[in-house]
């Protein structure tokens, strides 16, 4: 979605669970590879009609960061960190400002 501030996120592949479509996006699009640790207290989801008109569902899971390096796909032309309290700031889905602040509240 040009011009909107996006969580890392993709689809899941036939044969695939989601942990391993976790693992295997954020490797595509922000180069993080080797074990993830998911923070076992937050996983959300909310449901969407996709571009082409099906619905879909997307979910986020927390991850710890550990200082792990950005290196972004050519899908992307920037990252940074959004704070929850800067969130009206930016131009982020209802849906991701909800499942940010939602992830913050814990």
């Amino acid at each position: 979605m040009a011009g909107i501030e996006e969580l890392p996120s993709g689809g899941v592949e036939p044969g695939e669970d989601l942990l391993a479509a976790l693992e295997r996006e954020l490797a595509e699009e922000i180069g993080w590879t080797g074990p993830l640790t998911l923070d076992p207290g937050f996983v959300a989801h909310f449901d969407y009609i996709s571009g082409s008109g099906r619905k879909a569902r997307q979910y986020t899971f927390g991850l710890a960061h550990h200082g792990r390096p950005i290196t972004l796909s050519s899908e992307h032309t920037a990252h940074r960190w959004l704070h929850p309290a800067d969130l009206n700031d930016f131009e982020v889905t209802h849906e991701t400002a909800r499942t940010i602040r939602d992830w913050a509240a814990l």
